[in-house]
């Protein structure tokens, strides 16, 4: 039989792909709802080509365009928030999880507590929810599967009858474009140079993420969640030319490694058909080609965010969810040129020493957090408590 998919986030990278995916097999899969942000258009050509049940729009001022543009398709069009958790809620065997930021937060929700196959894609479902997420899943069975490439990597190599047999994983990150700069040449370091990432093609939010390194910082968080590890369980280290993933560690000596160049498209594939493996046209790894593959220990100074995130870890309750939100308030204020690249750190430190911590145990008070947490974040900018020059 076919499998029934949803796809939350359809117009991103990672949706794109996916939908790539689906429709290069259409008899292998029923696509019930493709849910996007505002891009009308997009979203309506790519429910047009899979042939969705349903279209989704979050931003309702752009159902108009979203109907007309499906106007004689037979495809069903629905705009705002609820709606988009409706889509969720809908009888798909698999969702890919890959609404970016807060939004994406009840609608995954919603799809792991009706016990579905969930595809995560989306770093703040586990970063800012682990805990109530990886609950609502034991509860109702949901199967978690992640996206990320370093995750999938773990989740690849894990042997789930030997999970007392783990001594730690490896996350592997490729340094991004700044990893032999000197640090005093940082601080001049313009958003275009951050964006320019060496080994992915991403957007501009997670670039900066990845050039900071906090994007491994916040993996490091959701691996706890995701693989039920401690933190001194997950390690990281600098690979930079991105082909090996991860690492998995076993209590006899064997390291368990998952390979493969850099695209998107594999991890995805990966969840997208299991447990069997599907058809996918990542270019094949050539090691021979390659050469060699060196590693690293990460540089502290050059990138403090994985210290921040590892006490934010420590601390638990809101702290990630502060993190999370004072770091997208941060990388957004840089993309402005309002703040400098090597104050995007020390903003994110500052707004966890200075907000106040309450109890996380409801979807609601993640969100209070996060909206304190921002609200927090833009007054340090705008106060000009770590304020650049940003050129």
């Amino acid at each position: 039989m076919a499998r029934r998919v949803t796809i939350l986030g359809s117009t991103g990278s990672v949706g794109r792909n996916t939908v790539e995916l689906v429709g290069a097999d259409p008899d292998s899969y029923d696509v019930e709802a493709l849910v996007a942000l505002k891009s009308a258009e997009l979203l309506a050509q790519q429910a047009r080509a899979v042939g969705a049940k349903v279209a989704v729009i979050a931003d309702d001022s752009k159902y108009a365009a979203l109907k007309m543009a499906l106007a004689g398709s037979g495809v069903e069009a629905a705009a705002g928030p609820s709606a988009v958790v409706e889509a969720a809620l809908r009888p798909a065997d698999w969702v890919m999880a890959a609404i970016v930021g807060a939004a994406g937060l009840a609608p995954t929700l919603a799809a792991v507590e009706r016990g579905a196959m969930v595809a995560l894609a989306n770093k703040e479902v586990l970063v800012c929810a682990g805990a109530l997420v990886t609950a609502a899943a034991r509860k109702s069975g949901a199967t978690l599967l992640p996206v990320d490439s370093e995750h999938n990597a773990i989740f690849q190599c894990l042997e789930t009858d030997q999970a007392h047999a783990i001594e730690r994983i490896v996350l592997t990150a490729s340094g991004g474009p700044f990893r032999q700069r000197p640090l005093s040449a940082m601080a001049n370091v313009t958003p275009a140079e951050a964006v320019a990432h060496p080994n992915w093609r991403m957007g501009a939010k997670i670039s900066v993420d990845s050039a900071t390194m906090m994007n491994k910082g916040l993996e490091v968080i959701e691996a706890t969640h995701l693989f039920g590890l401690g933190i001194d369980q997950v390690d990281v280290v600098v690979h930079p030319q991105s082909v090996i993933h991860g690492l998995v560690y076993y209590t006899d000596g064997s390291v368990l490694a998952q390979l493969g160049s850099p695209d998107m498209r594999t991890p995805i594939a990966n969840t997208l058909g299991w447990p069997k493996r599907i058809p996918a046209p990542s270019p094949r790894l050539d090691l021979a080609a390659l050469g060699h593959l060196t590693f690293e220990a990460p540089d502290p100074e050059r990138f403090p965010a994985l210290r921040i995130a590892r006490q934010a870890l420590e601390e638990g309750g809101a702290a990630p969810i502060i993190l999370n939100a004072a770091n997208e308030i941060a990388v957004a204020a840089f993309l402005d040129r309002t703040i400098g690249f090597l104050d995007i750190s020390a903003v994110v430190e500052e707004a966890l020493v200075t907000l106040a911590r309450s109890p996380i145990s409801a979807l609601d008070h993640v969100y209070d957090t996060d909206r304190a947490a921002r609200d927090l974040t833009r007054r340090l900018i705008g106060n000009g408590a770590r304020r650049a020059a940003a050129g």
